[in-house]
C-alpha cells in the first residue's frame, strides 16, 4: 500500500490546494476551506481554517472509506502584508513541485527559488509516521512557517 499511497499523494497534492485553479468543495466543517480529490482505490481530503494563521488536516481513504493516512499542519504568515504575495510566489508553485526529488511527498521540495522567494521544507521520518517544517523567505527574511505531522492511521 504505500507506494500507491505516495504515488496517490503527489496525483492528489497536484489536484488541490497547490493548483490555485481547483475549486474548494463543499465546506466539511464550520469555518472550514476543503479540497478533495479521488481515483479510483483513494479518496484525499484536506480541510483547514484561518487564513495568515491557519491549521489543517488531510486524511487518505481507502475505497471502503476507512481512514489509511493523515497530516496535521499549522503554519503562520510571519510578515501579513506579504501573506498573498508569498502564497502565489512561493507556496503554491513549491507545493506543485511534490513528487519531483527524493523527499516524502507531503510538502514541497527542499528548496525552491522564485525571484526574491526561497522556500524550503525538512522532513524526518516515512509516510508511516513523519515530522516536518516548511519556511519561506522573502530575501533573509523569514516571513512564513508551518510545522507538520503525521502517518498511517490503523485501528
Amino acid at each position: 500500500m504505500e507506494n500507491d499511497l505516495y504515488d496517490f499523494l503527489i496525483e492528489a497534492k497536484k489536484q488541490t490546494y497547490a493548483n490555485e485553479n481547483v475549486e474548494k468543495v463543499l465546506s466539511s466543517r464550520k469555518g472550514s476551506f476543503d479540497y478533495e480529490y479521488h481515483n479510483d482505490k483513494m479518496t484525499y481530503h484536506d480541510t483547514y481554517f484561518g487564513g495568515t494563521k491557519f491549521m489543517g488536516e488531510e486524511v487518505v481513504y481507502s475505497s471502503s472509506e476507512t481512514p489509511v493516512w493523515g497530516m496535521n499542519y499549522y503554519g503562520v504568515t510571519l510578515n501579513e502584508s506579504l501573506s498573498e504575495e508569498a502564497m502565489d510566489q512561493a507556496l503554491r508553485p513549491s507545493l506543485m513541485k511534490v513528487g519531483e526529488e527524493d523527499i516524502l511527498p507531503v510538502r514541497g521540495p527542499r528548496e525552491y527559488v522564485n525571484n526574491e522567494y526561497r522556500y524550503t521544507f525538512e522532513v524526518t521520518g516515512d509516510l508511516t509516521s513523519f515530522d516536518g517544517v516548511e519556511t519561506i523567505y522573502k530575501n533573509d527574511e523569514k516571513i512564513y512557517i508551518l510545522k507538520c505531522h503525521g502517518g498511517i492511521i490503523q485501528r
